[in-house]
């Protein structure tokens, strides 16, 4: 059904209806209208890495993870199969008359905002502080969820939080995110533009925050100019949860609900999720809100109701409940997995060989937790294997011998009794002595970063304080180190984790971020060889004694790798595999220049001279030449992951898509004003030396020229 059609049928219907069963239409939880054979629709579902809140579903990593894979394939892929567990659930709940929130077909994912600032809890969420990479994968994940089958879409997605929303979380409800024109355009709308220009979103969210003074639920020119206006969406708009109601009680842009409510419908707020909107009929009534206004909301609620096929029987109906969680499913969460973990350090001794005997320790909060492989926003995944599990399943009939401590809790917390202070530890560093390896895992869970309000949260309403791990941690980290038995030093966390001040000490380092329902099976499968490591940082790790902008400053200048002064402790980018893939050729094979638009095509030749089989990330950035509005350092034009069998080679062709040599000025228009480009290609971002030169001490590319006309 194309949306013309299913725009015609949603009309008759509305028509059909009184303006207070229209009206009842608008909020998240749509009762039943029985005399027009409408059921009752709970618009409140989340997929963020997997169908969440809603019982088992197969668990994927966190988003950022989904992030470090550089994946769109694989994206696309994973999307697909959350929208056939969404439409499953669908199916077998509405069977039983079930048609409570977390269990429709309308899914609040994917969360494409910047992770600007490392300290944001909900950094997690997203696919990093990059724009480009922000953009492709978001497509594919939408994609994915709105696969069609019979013409129908088998769930809809949502672009949130739009507009400029990272932080902070105790202030969201009544904060002003100030934005220039240029940030806006240049770093915080184009991923939101490419949703719903290319991937054809049918959904977008607004955030809780005011940008630029006015709520982004009721935004002039957000909402009207740019959404509506510039890029003509045809779909609906929601609420953030209760954000509407923070127009009055937060923000004090109105006195009362029914003037929230109706500044919100009149902006194009289609769905609350909240309660305001209960306010809308007495809104009406003293003429602050219009007819037309409720039931132009009401037709695009119901196009997407009618384009997700569920006032019609099609193949969607018949997606079994036994799709949740199959192995399939399940399998390409480990390749996620596998994808997302980063190699931030290896001194040789990864991958571990089991030909030796030893005996391992295997310490730290998080080396047994269930928690940290899920993240927030999760579903319960059918099988959940922790690190020491995967561990001791890769060393049984071994002759590797594998202990578990768990050292310390993940943070000191004073309702619970202890008989003294890191009483934990001395059995931790005990174990370590004795054995001839230690496996030492850190990090955070969702309980000390997150969403305001969603967990108890012992730091600042789920953000964090600073980039270390938490005093306590750090005590058992470097009691363990001081045994001098060697450490590889694992860290699950959704956010950058300063550990410079243990890399030369350490073995091996390997962030997992929050690794799914198979995290544990994928990491003991990259500790012991089974597969290389091949996920790429999609933000800057930062040193913590890095002076960083305040987290309510949302102007770009220091942040991100684009904006950056100085040398981070790991790159944006960066991330080691066993062995090196190389580039062997790199050219400009097609460019086409007009005045108004440049694009070309890089050409490469990559070969894998090891004898392993390798993954890795092709990594494009670029520098336009000649222009003062470009970016201070560079980049990311575009990536492309590349699997090559051991000693083989392969010839491929990267689009550089002509909006990559061009740059925004301070009005926020986007021009071709340079002279040149230059292109850097490789395996990371060129890396700046102490002369500013560009270099590339862990990409292994090449830099190439091209004109600009």
């Amino acid at each position: 059904m194309n949306r013309t059609e299913a725009k015609e049928k949603a009309a008759a219907l509305v028509a059909k209806m009184t303006i207070e069963e229209a009206a009842s239409q608008l909020l998240h939880s749509s009762p039943a209208i029985p005399r027009l054979g409408v059921p009752a629709y709970d618009w409140w579902s989340e997929a963020l890495h997997g169908v969440a809140r809603a019982g088992t579903a197969t668990c994927y990593p966190q988003a950022i993870g989904l992030g470090a894979t550089f994946d769109h394939d694989l994206l696309q892929a994973i999307a697909a199969s959350i929208a056939l567990e969404a439409r499953a659930k669908y199916n077998a709940y509405s069977q039983l008359q079930d048609r409570t929130r977390y269990k429709g077909v309308t899914m609040w994912s994917p969360n494409i905002n910047i992770f600007r600032d490392p300290r944001w809890g909900r950094g997690q969420e997203t696919y990093g502080e990059d724009p480009v990479l922000t953009a492709t994968l978001g497509c594919a994940f939408v994609e994915g969820l709105q696969t069609k089958q019979d013409g129908y879409l088998t769930t809809a997605a949502c672009a949130k939080h739009f507009a400029v929303h990272s932080g902070p979380e105790a202030l969201r409800h009544s904060f002003d995110a100030k934005a220039t024109k240029k940030d806006l355009w240049e770093t915080y709308l184009p991923a939101f533009e490419a949703l719903v220009k290319q991937a054809d979103v049918e959904a977008v969210m607004g955030a809780y925050n005011r940008t630029n003074e006015e709520p982004c639920c009721a935004h002039s020119y957000l909402m009207e100019e740019v959404l509506r206006g510039k890029w003509h969406f045809q779909g609906h708009y929601v609420s953030d949860c209760w954000a509407i109601r923070d127009f009055h009680e937060g923000h004090h842009v109105t006195a009362f609900p029914e003037d929230s409510a109706a500044l919100a419908l009149e902006k194009g707020c289609d769905l609350n999720c909240g309660c305001t909107y209960e306010y809308i009929l007495q809104a009406y009534k003293q003429g602050k809100v219009s007819e037309e206004e409720i039931r132009r909301s009401a037709v695009r609620l119901f196009t997407t109701r009618y384009l997700l096929g569920l006032f019609d029987h099609s193949v969607l109906d018949e997606i079994p409940y036994n799709v949740i969680g199959c192995k399939e499913h399940r399998e390409l969460a480990y390749q996620a997995a596998v994808e997302s973990c980063v190699l931030l350090k290896n001194n040789g001794t990864l991958p571990l060989s089991l030909k030796d005997k030893k005996r391992v320790a295997v310490i730290g909060p998080n080396a047994d937790s269930h928690a940290a492989l899920v993240g927030n926003y999760n579903g319960t995944p059918p099988l959940s294997i922790t690190v020491v599990e995967g561990i001791i399943r890769i060393c049984e009939d071994t002759d590797w011998d594998v202990n578990y401590a768990e050292g310390c809790l993940l943070y000191d917390d004073p309702a619970i009794r202890k008989v003294f202070q890191n009483y934990r530890i001395p059995e931790a560093v005990a174990l370590a002595e004795s054995c001839d390896l230690a496996i030492l895992c850190v990090g955070l869970d969702a309980t000390l970063e997150g969403e305001q309000g969603d967990v108890g949260n012992a730091f600042a309403s789920g953000d964090k304080p600073d980039l270390l791990l938490p005093k306590i941690q750090r005590d058992l980290v470097e009691q363990v180190l001081a045994t001098d038995t060697p450490v590889i030093l694992i860290d699950l966390a959704g956010s950058p984790i300063d550990l410079s001040a243990y890399e030369d000490q350490v073995s091996a380092i390997l962030h997992a971020w929050y690794p799914g329902g198979e995290g544990g099976r994928a990491i003991a499968d990259i500790l012991f060889g089974r597969v290389s490591p091949s996920g790429k940082l999609p933000l800057t790790f930062y040193y913590n004694d890095s002076p960083l902008p305040d987290i309510t400053d949302y102007r770009m200048t220091g942040r991100t790798y684009r904006y950056l002064e100085g040398k981070p402790w790991k790159p944006f980018g960066f991330g080691l595999t066993y062995g090196e893939l190389q580039i062997t050729e790199a050219k400009v094979s097609e460019a086409e220049h007009t005045r108004e638009n440049s694009s070309a095509q890089i050409t490469l030749h990559c070969q894998n001279p090891t004898g392993r089989d390798l993954s890795d990330v092709i990594q494009i950035y670029v520098h336009v030449n000649g222009s003062a509005n470009e970016v201070p350092n560079h980049k990311l034009a575009a990536f492309e992951r590349i699997r090559l069998e051991a000693g083989t080679d392969r010839e491929l062709r990267i689009e550089i898509p002509a909006v990559a040599f061009t740059t925004v000025d301070d009005s926020g228009n986007r021009n071709c004003d340079g002279t040149s480009a230059t292109l850097y290609v490789g395996f990371a971002q060129p890396d700046l030396t102490a002369e500013g030169q560009k270099t590339y001490e862990y990409g292994r590319g090449q830099i190439l020229e091209i004109p600009l006309h």
